[in-house]
């Protein structure tokens, strides 16, 4: 085996979620959130080189002079989502390890109007969050439960292929950037051309990404992507403010009325180790679109808080249920909350 292979087939056996490597200091895992060194030498830059070159393969020449390289792969007997970059002259290495397996959507502890999602035959469906937030997971379990219930076809846009799925009653296919399309704008526009029901977006990167989606929502596709928001409102700004101001009005209209839900998720310590989930849950009503259409995006956050009824949640009533079902302490509710007062006088 590899040193990448002993690598992570060791991380795995310590429920590692991540492998980095950096030339001058010794390997480390990310366990719970935390980095910690997993061996006592530093890595040499040879060895970095030479892990670099056994990742890339044959694309090793095109990462040195660009740059940076994204990849997915085995190792370990793991799959493994890998990023290689270039630092000060050498090569460093992330890898996020996969879990093998896509979980069922109902184990990932999401909130019950999110279980509903997967069911919605039209519209855009947003999962939010900072990196390392669980977002991928979110959207795989969501495809696949879509792929053992309904007979259609899901096509992805992905950077790299993530979750490998194993179509079922759906047909499913799965394209990488930069290796089946050249972009997300340009294989999203050529998706429509595929007969999909189901479209996966990776990331609404770019304004030409974003407007396609549009498109494809509005014509009657199911469309799911992710943004590096923090919450609902955050996210609405962000797709309109990608488009100049003369068009922002339009968008606004548009991502109103095709817009179903915005799922914003965050990964807190939980009591007795590990992590556990906490979400944001839009779910977009009349009111919501009213907001989203008159441009009163810092209204949504109340919107939200008063529609418990329908299933919607705001960050900070999902750590204070976290608080007062005893899955994580009345600290760490309050390190992640938006309004500390609030979750202070209420997690209790």
């Amino acid at each position: 085996m590899s040193i990448v292979d002993d690598l992570v087939a060791k991380a795995k056996r310590e429920n590692a979620t991540d492998v980095h490597l950096i030339c001058g200091v010794p390997p480390k895992f990310r366990i719970s959130g935390s980095l910690e060194n997993v061996a006592d030498t530093p890595l040499s830059l040879d060895d970095c080189e030479t892990i670099a070159r056994l990742l890339a393969g044959s694309e090793y020449k095109n990462m040195a002079e660009i740059g940076e390289l994204d990849l997915a792969g085995n190792y370990g007997g793991v799959r493994c989502r890998v990023h290689i970059f270039r630092q000060q002259g050498a090569p460093s290495v992330a890898l996020r390890l996969l879990q093998e397996e896509i979980p069922r959507l109902d184990s990932l502890g999401l909130p019950s109007a999110a279980l509903k999602l997967p069911d919605l035959h039209k519209g855009i469906v947003l999962v939010t969050g900072e990196t390392s937030s669980g977002k991928s997971t979110t959207l795989a379990a969501m495809l696949d439960y879509i792929n053992h219930h309904m007979r259609c076809h899901i096509v992805t846009l992905e950077d790299p292929v993530e979750y490998v799925y194993k179509p079922d009653l759906a047909t499913i296919n799965q394209r990488e950037i930069g290796k089946d399309t050249r972009s997300f704008s340009d294989g999203l526009r050529a998706t429509l051309r595929e007969d999909p029901n189901v479209i996966l977006i990776g990331e609404m990167r770019d304004r030409d990404t974003i407007e396609t989606a549009i498109i494809a929502a509005e014509t009657g596709h199911l469309v799911f992507a992710t943004l590096h928001t923090g919450s609902a409102s955050d996210a609405v700004d962000r797709i309109v403010q990608v488009f100049e101001e003369g068009m922002q009005v339009q968008i606004r209209l548009q991502l109103s009325m095709c817009l179903q839900a915005v799922l914003t998720q965050q990964l807190v310590a939980r009591k007795g180790g590990g992590r556990i989930l906490a979400c944001e849950m839009m779910v977009v009503t009349d009111a919501i679109r009213n907001l989203i259409r008159s441009g009163n995006t810092p209204q949504i956050a109340n919107a939200i808080a008063t529609g418990n009824s329908i299933g919607s949640q705001t960050m900070d009533q999902a750590l204070i249920r976290l608080v007062r079902n005893g899955s994580i302490a009345k600290d760490t509710a309050m390190h992640y909350a938006r309004d500390k007062e609030y979750v202070k006088k209420n997690a209790v």
